[in-house]
């Protein structure tokens, strides 16, 4: 468990304008539950990411303001689609004294042999479990050690997924976190050479059509320029 992360927070006047905080290097955010009002705060922008990187969303982080100080998680963090910066964060009070259930990410660590061999490829099928625990008790993850997959019928369960003393899983104890499929080599198929004869037949066909000569009348106008009788020359 890590000690626990703390960042500082001023009060948020909604009438400011949030691309005029952010432009000052700070990010709009809110915190809210546990007893507490929904309050607008601003968090420096470099204080939070650095908090962020440490904490993930299941680590409590202690928001410091003038008046108050909140046990919260990172509840949500709204990103920018073009830059992938912060942009908004909400901060979910939370109760010390009662055990709270969050998703917390899996890390995969060591080599599986069967894999290495090239045998066999690494199927993750989990990425997160909900666990439940005092907050003071939350992971920041949990590890599964893939060197237990030795061979093609070897597989990881929820329940062979070490926890840390005061954390419990929510997930079934049989469902699968991690196995390895059979590696199956792709075939390619060449294409077959084009067929030069058929290529040759159709020249000679356009050209057949070209020199064919076009029949009597066809795409003649009834009527086209030039087409008047010339005058009769008079008797002399």
């Amino acid at each position: 468990m890590l000690a626990m992360l703390a960042i500082s927070a001023e009060a948020r006047d909604l009438k400011e304008k949030s691309v005029k905080l952010r432009k000052g290097g700070l990010i709009p955010a809110v915190y809210y539950g546990a007893g507490k009002s929904s309050t607008a705060i601003t968090v420096k922008a470099g204080e939070f990411k650095k908090v962020w990187r440490s904490a993930g969303e299941s680590t409590t982080v202690l928001v410091k303001t003038k008046d108050d100080n909140i046990d919260a998680l990172i509840h949500e963090v709204q990103l920018d689609p073009v830059s992938d910066e912060p942009i908004h964060v909400d901060f979910l009070a939370i109760d010390m004294t009662k055990k709270i259930k969050v998703k917390v990410p899996l890390e995969y660590l060591g080599v599986s042999e069967v894999v290495k061999s090239g045998l066999g490829n690494l199927v993750k099928v989990l990425h997160e479990v909900e666990v439940e625990a005092l907050p003071k008790d939350l992971p920041h993850s949990l590890h599964v050690d893939i060197s237990k997959l030795k061979t093609l019928e070897d597989n990881i369960a929820v329940k062979d997924i070490k926890l840390p003393e005061g954390v419990s899983v929510m997930n079934a104890p049989e469902e699968i976190v991690a196995s390895v499929v059979a590696q199956v080599e792709e075939k390619f198929e060449e294409a077959p050479p084009p067929d030069l004869s058929q290529i040759e037949v159709s020249e000679e066909r356009g050209k057949k059509i070209e020199e064919a000569p076009t029949p009597e009348g066809v795409g003649v106008p009834t009527e086209s320029v030039g087409s008047e009788k010339a005058p009769k020359k008079e008797k002399k």
